[in-house]
This record gives C-alpha cells, structure tokens and sequence, in this order.
C-alpha cells in the first residue's frame, strides 16, 4: 500500500514539474539581452564633402542627407551619383528635395499646379538615382508658422503626385513653435499635419533651441525625435551650421569658434553640418536593394 502511495505521489510530483516547465516563458521563448535602439544619429548639409570624408563621418553617423535638387540657395545639387557608393558604405538616406517659397506662387492654381510638377521631378530624380519606390523623399519646406492654403495644396499635390508615382512624401518643416497675435502659438508641423486629410506626411523637424536641443553634440544614446517637442516626427534636425545665435544662444559648449557644428572626426574642421536624429537608420527607406 505504502509502496504504491510512493508510485502514485512520484507520478503527481512528475506531472507537476512538467506542467511548470510547459508554463514558465522562458522555457518557452528564450529571452533576448542584447540590447535595443530606438534613435540613431545623422548629419545633413547643402554640398556633398567629399568620397573621402564620407567614411570618416560614417563612424559617427548612421545616415545623411542626400539632395535630389539643387539645395536652398543652390544652383546645382552635387550629391547626384552618390548612392550606391554611399549604401556601399552602409549609410541610410535622408532624400531632399527643395521646396517652394510662397512668393512663388501667384494664383491660386499655382499652388497644385507647382505641387504636381516638383513631385514629378522628384519621382524621375529619385528612379534615375536607383531609390526604389516606396522611398519618403522630404520636401524642404524653410518657413515656418502658420502656412497658406495656396501652400497646402502644394503640399498635397506634392503627396497625392508622389503616391501616383510610387514613392511617399515627407516633409521636413519648423517644430518650433511661432507667435502669432492674440498670444495663439502655432508649429508649422501641427499646421501641415492638421490641414493634410487624409494624407499621411511623414515629418522630418527642426528644433535648434536649447532646451530641448542638447546643441552641438553627439551622444552615444541618441535622442529620440519626439524630443523635438513634435511627438509624431520620425526625425528630428537639432545642431544647424552655423548656429543661429537667436534659438540656440543657450546651447552648451560643442559649436566651434566660427559657430559652426563638426563631427567628432573631423579634426580639420573641415565639413560643417547639421545634426539629426532619427527612429530608424535609414529613415528614408532608400537604402533597400
């Protein structure tokens, strides 16, 4: 009786132990330590640096910008031809393209019109220069405060044109917030984004002013986008060179002298540039196959 009691309570003991087993989560799915990153660093400016400062930057930088138009104040964009060597490289993209300013437009039909021809430019840029579809290309939009309705509906012939050809549109406006009368504030990335319907922008921001800027400097824990103050921004611009002493007069220390901003291995001073972060490495999605 006593030997069987044994048998019986071994036979619950065993059945108890594999119940146990079957239920414990780490039997089940082992768990993963290594460690995550949610931000990653990158740099933009107007004029390419250079095949030879490209490897030294790519130690710091995840990413770079890559213009498919003449820049701001540009005649001719000198990053054409660029691509492929710079995936080589293992950089992801932040592809531009230059934006209108209102004085541009005269007519009210000028605002689609001009919309629709800059996206298709783009969409032949971007195919030319092997970005596969479904690229965001970020349209350089250099105002900021509240924006005209003739400047909405360039931006969403901009957006609805670039979905036609394949691509996605992306914008890269203010996150800095701008007075208006009667004490109203407004941020030109809330002002597109409320006034886009049914579009979907993804926002690429500048926000230089410090705080929440931590100014010229390279943390090795990037700062998330949403630390920009716009909690929906996929990227965030945070260093501009040269610093604009209006917004950024309380960054700490990190911008040269001239008041420009160089990365950690740019020990000549050689390449000033613009500061980003971003929640993906390649926030444009250009650096697929």
């Amino acid at each position: 009786m006593a030997k069987q009691f044994l048998i019986f309570l071994s036979i619950i003991l065993i059945g108890a132990a594999a119940i146990s087993i079957a239920a414990s989560p780490r039997a089940q799915t082992p768990k993963n330590n290594s460690p995550s990153r949610n931000a990653y660093l990158g740099f933009d400016r107007d004029i390419y640096p250079g095949d030879a400062a490209m490897p030294v930057l790519k130690k710091t930088f995840a990413f770079t910008s890559y213009w498919l138009s003449p820049p701001p104040a540009e005649k001719s964009t000198s990053w054409l031809g660029k691509r492929n060597s710079l995936r080589d490289l293992g950089f992801g993209f932040l592809v531009l393209y230059r934006g209108r300013d209102s004085r541009e437009f005269k007519r009210a039909p000028d605002g689609p019109a001009k919309g629709n021809l800059d996206a298709q430019l783009a969409i032949t840029a971007a195919r030319k220069e092997n970005f596969p579809p479904g690229t965001i290309i970020f349209l350089d939009v250099e105002e900021g405060g509240r924006l005209s309705p003739i400047y909405h509906a360039y931006l969403h012939a901009w957006a609805d044109t670039l979905a036609r050809g394949g691509y996605r549109a992306g914008v890269y406006c203010s996150g800095i917030p701008a007075k208006e009368t009667g004490g109203v504030t407004i941020v030109t990335a809330d002002n597109i984004r409320a006034q886009a319907g049914s579009r979907e922008f993804v926002f690429f921001v500048y926000n230089d002013a410090c705080p929440p800027s931590p100014g010229c400097a390279f943390p090795g824990a990037a700062p998330s986008p949403s630390g920009s103050g716009v909690s929906y921004a996929q990227a965030w611009q945070y260093a501009q060179s040269p610093r604009r002493k209006e917004f950024a007069a309380n960054c700490p220390p990190g911008y040269h002298a001239n008041g420009n901003c160089y990365g950690p291995g740019d020990t000549a001073s050689a390449w000033d540039l613009d500061v980003d972060t971003a929640s993906s490495a390649d926030p444009s999605s250009g650096a697929r196959p």
